[in-house]
């Protein structure tokens, strides 16, 4: 079998060689890697720098004992502070829990194993690890711009608007869809509804609805029993019993299958779930967030989506605006990518040359932001000078499509707005940059800000 380098990696630190068979196949979601004693265990951690480790502290040349076991998690602790050890053993388990636990062992667990309650422990590791990885990348975040609910960045009102209902929205315990083309952020705002809200304690679950097979759909959803069907070599719980006393996302919701969409509206309506062959009804409590790039009205106009359904899942209704429909926030998440893809991939980049941040600006950006951080990232790297140039990014000679006003003085006033704010944020607020860039005086353009209640 060969190891999937895209699953993250899971290193088992185990000398037990039925045990290590045992927990190899247990784990089908991750790359696991398998140690058996404190100095492949090292070698590995080097070589993979797992996210998450399950360590039995009965390691070779002491396997009575818990010495080695604790030498190599402060050996990989040294390595990697951040990963997260999960720590076995059945040798005097309070003492070496206190033990493990003070030396920076995320979690303890005592044997004998049982598979399915280490699996989830192992879950969350990821999970856990998964949300501090990204809180450090955003708090090192070097790019200029205005950050809304703490990892959107924007400057434009449209966007502040969606920001300030999301804050209002995330304190009542309600359904929330998201509309928004596909690039537009959803997952980071369905995040954002969790992290303010009372459920914030609780896990935040994922599920791209639109990336199962549906066949398969119904048993990530709802999970399924041991022997439930061919493959079922043990009980697997779904994703809306792991989101209990969280949040689960529900993104590309309209691809839900009709037949499965009966089902979710029964666990809407009744809080109750069964996993695929199991008969005992178990209480979920969980918030709803969902997404979708769809037009659902149409699709339960025609029957493709269920109206009950609909309104379940839509108590409040959050519609997110495309990245050309936000002024200025290309220019900002640009500079904020273009610094951090400098400094993880190619450090000799200090900026954006004029050229690239003209065309930025003038490029609708039918991908949005997705579309956006793809281009900054091959222009970094490919870049051979100090600042990425327009020729770098290798955009299409396109600009968004104007709207068309009939009244002169609205469009002169909406036309000056907008390169206001643009200028603005192209030199970082500097009135005499901005008004060079607009061709007019600092006079005049202090004069232009006063009349029009701009600020800076």
């Amino acid at each position: 079998m060969t190891a999937d380098a895209s699953l993250p990696v899971l290193l088992i630190v185990e000398d037990d060689e039925g045990l290590q068979r045992q927990l190899k196949w247990a784990y089908d979601g991750y790359q696991v890697v398998i140690a058996g004693d404190r100095a492949s265990a090292i070698d590995l951690m080097r070589l993979h720098e797992p996210a998450v480790v399950t360590l039995d502290l009965g390691l070779p040349p002491d396997p009575d004992g818990t010495s080695e076991g604790f030498a190599t998690l402060t050996e990989i602790l040294a390595i990697k502070p951040d990963t997260k050890v999960i720590v076995a053993s059945g040798h005097g388990a309070r003492e070496s829990a206190l033990k493990a636990i003070a030396l920076g062992a995320y979690d303890f667990y005592r044997k004998p194993v049982d598979i399915d309650e280490l699996g989830l422990i192992v879950a969350r590791a990821f999970h856990l690890h998964g949300i501090e990885a990204e809180n450090r990348r955003l708090e090192s975040a070097t790019g200029e711009g205005s950050t809304v609910l703490g990892s959107i960045i924007s400057a434009a009102p449209e966007m502040l608007k969606v920001a300030r209902t999301i804050e209002r929205v995330a304190t009542a315990d309600v359904s929330v869809m998201l509309l928004g083309a596909s690039g537009t952020g959803k997952e980071l705002l369905a995040r954002a509804v969790h992290e303010k809200s009372r459920r914030a304690k609780g896990q935040f679950v994922a599920i791209n609805c639109a990336a199962i097979p549906e066949n398969l759909l119904e048993a990530e959803l709802f999970g399924y029993e041991r022997g439930a069907f061919t493959g079922a070599v043990k009980t697997t719980p779904g994703k809306i019993e792991l989101a209990q006393g969280g949040t689960l996302f529900l993104d590309e919701v309209g691809d839900i299958p009709l037949p499965l969409q009966v089902k979710l509206l029964r666990f809407l309506q009744e809080r109750v779930i069964e996993r695929i062959g199991g008969r005992a009804p178990i209480s979920v409590d969980t918030r709803i967030v969902c997404a979708t790039h769809q037009d659902l009205d149409a699709m339960t106009a025609d029957g493709r989506f269920r109206e009950d359904l609909y309104y379940r899942l839509a108590e409040i209704v959050v519609k997110i605006p495309s990245l050309a429909e936000r002024p200025g926030d290309a220019v900002l998440l640009a500079r904020h990518f273009a610094h951090r893809f400098a400094r993880e991939m190619n450090p000799r980049v200090t900026g954006l040359a004029p050229d690239a941040l003209a065309a930025i600006d003038a490029y609708a950006w039918p991908g949005n932001v997705r579309e956006l951080e793809n281009r900054l990232k091959r222009a970094v790297i490919m870049a051979d000078g100090k600042t990425v140039s327009a020729a770098d990014l290798d955009l299409p000679g396109t600009t968004p499509d104007e709207p068309q006003l009939i009244n002169l003085r609205a469009a002169r006033e909406i036309a000056d707005r907008r390169a206001i704010h643009q200028a603005l944020i192209r030199t970082e607020n500097n009135i005499s940059g901005a008004a060079k860039l607009l061709g007019i005086s600092r006079p005049t353009l202090y004069d232009l800000l006063k009349q029009y209640q701009l600020g800076t």
